[in-house]
């Protein structure tokens, strides 16, 4: 059985790599009949997710394309509306956020719940993941070491943080609020990128902003700082799709997906395509031999 789903999934990914795309060619053109469209915002872990959508569901016997690259949620979710696309890898606290723009809600389950109430007619979730893609405060294995181990350890203007320039309007005040944190100075680098990992690798900053499922983490041995309080919003990866664009076979396919990712092996997918420069259809492909489809 695991070498004929092993086949099936190759052939799938043959077929999905050719069919990619990494612009708006024909986006905005409806989707044929039967036919599901999985599109993905234009970075390298949403274009994995999507593969491996896409693999999970040929293995059902759907006719599957992949539209890559589309870029912002505003994007995506107008895509889906208008029935260009049929299924999208989302992260569950930013999609609560453009749904809801009075949510307060951070917590994992809270978010997801709110969420699939959210969702506008016609749209739905399925099961979240519990890999997810979120904001993270990192140290060096240094500072972790001098007791740097939580968020509410930073103390009051002790540490620099390297972060995005819209940092500091979005988190400054929660993260005192919260915390009683302060920073000596908010020094603006760029958004979880190769700026910020300077930064604290060469001690212009000792404390960045990153994502939990960035490659610089595992090679620079940053720590991950505890956030107790939940300052920055649960982001568990979630199938988002026009609820008639995927069968009940379908759903099956992407809720066992679901189960199947965590930010580690997730983290792993995006460092082979970003580092080790593996291609994102036989990264996704590979990854899809150990679900349980």
């Amino acid at each position: 059985m695991k070498r004929t789903l092993a086949v099936i999934i190759a052939a799938a990914f043959a077929v999905s790599a050719c069919g990619s795309k990494d612009d708006l060619s024909g986006a905005n053109q409806q989707s044929s009949a039967g036919e599901v469209v999985v599109g993905s915002a234009d970075f390298t872990e949403n274009k994995i997710l999507a593969e491996i959508y896409a693999g999970a569901l040929k293995t059902t016997g759907a006719k599957v394309t992949v539209k890559s690259g589309i870029g912002a949620r505003e994007l995506v979710v107008k895509a889906l509306q208008d029935k260009s696309l049929g299924v999208v890898p989302e992260y569950t606290g930013n999609l609560l956020n453009y749904f809801d723009k009075s949510n307060t809600k951070t917590a994992s389950e809270e978010v997801y719940t709110a969420l699939k109430s959210a969702a506008p007619s016609g749209l739905e979730v399925l099961e979240k993941s519990a890999a997810e893609d979120k904001d993270v405060l990192v140290v060096t294995k240094e500072t972790a070491a001098s007791g740097v181990k939580s968020i509410a350890d930073l103390g009051d203007g002790k540490y620099v943080l390297g972060a995005a320039g819209e940092w500091a309007q979005r988190w400054q005040t929660k993260i005192k609020d919260l915390y009683g944190v302060t920073f000596k100075e908010i020094k603006t680098t760029d958004a979880g990128g190769p700026v910020t990992v300077d930064a604290l690798k060469g001690g212009t900053a000792q404390v960045a902003n990153l994502y939990t499922t960035s490659a610089d983490i595992k090679a620079n041995d940053f720590v991950e700082l505890d956030d107790p309080k939940s300052m920055y919003p649960a982001q568990n990866i979630v199938p988002l799709l026009r609820s008639d664009a995927v069968d009940a076979k379908g759903k099956e396919a992407l809720n066992k997906v679901s189960k199947a990712l965590t930010t580690a092996n997730l983290a792993e997918l995006v460092k082979k395509v970003d580092i080790d420069k593996q291609t994102i259809a036989n990264v996704a492909a590979d990854f899809l031999k150990t679900v349980q489809l």
